[in-house]
């Protein structure tokens, strides 16, 4: 990661009208990943909301998922390939899980999503030739 790159969260990167989470559940890509579910949609800047449902656990238990999911996201928004509204959903396996287990399957949901930096979209149409050396003779 570059030093310079900042790891804020602001304000405008977060999703909060209604309309918004519902247009990313009806249309949005979906990528279902151990302890949560990510949907997402291509938009002109990157963007993220959280949803913990009541069947997560008691409030402090999503207070804590919340928490989870939003520092992932922090932590690796620089790694995602291009901009996307993104709707982060905790499963009820986020409520026993360490912060570990939640990045390795937010980074490995965004892999399968081809959002992340590095991933390849496509495999290569063309096969790398192998070379052998040389046989002396």
């Amino acid at each position: 990661m570059n030093p310079l790159q900042r790891l804020g969260f602001p304000r405008q990167r977060r999703l909060s009208r209604s309309s918004d989470f519902n247009r990313l559940k009806e249309e949005g890509r979906r990528e279902v990943c151990g302890t949560l579910i990510l949907n997402w949609l291509p938009s002109p800047q990157l963007r993220l909301g959280i949803v913990t449902s009541r069947k997560v656990g008691p409030a402090t238990i999503r207070s804590r998922a919340r928490r989870l999911l939003r520092e992932v996201f922090r932590q690796h928004q620089h790694q995602v390939a291009e901009p996307v509204s993104m709707v982060l959903v905790a499963r009820r396996s986020i409520a026993d899980s360490h912060f570990e287990t939640v990045r390795r399957d937010y980074l490995r949901a965004l892999s399968r999503a081809r959002l992340i930096k590095g991933s390849p979209s496509a495999p290569s149409p063309t096969p790398v030739p192998v070379v052998s050396p040389p046989v002396a003779p």
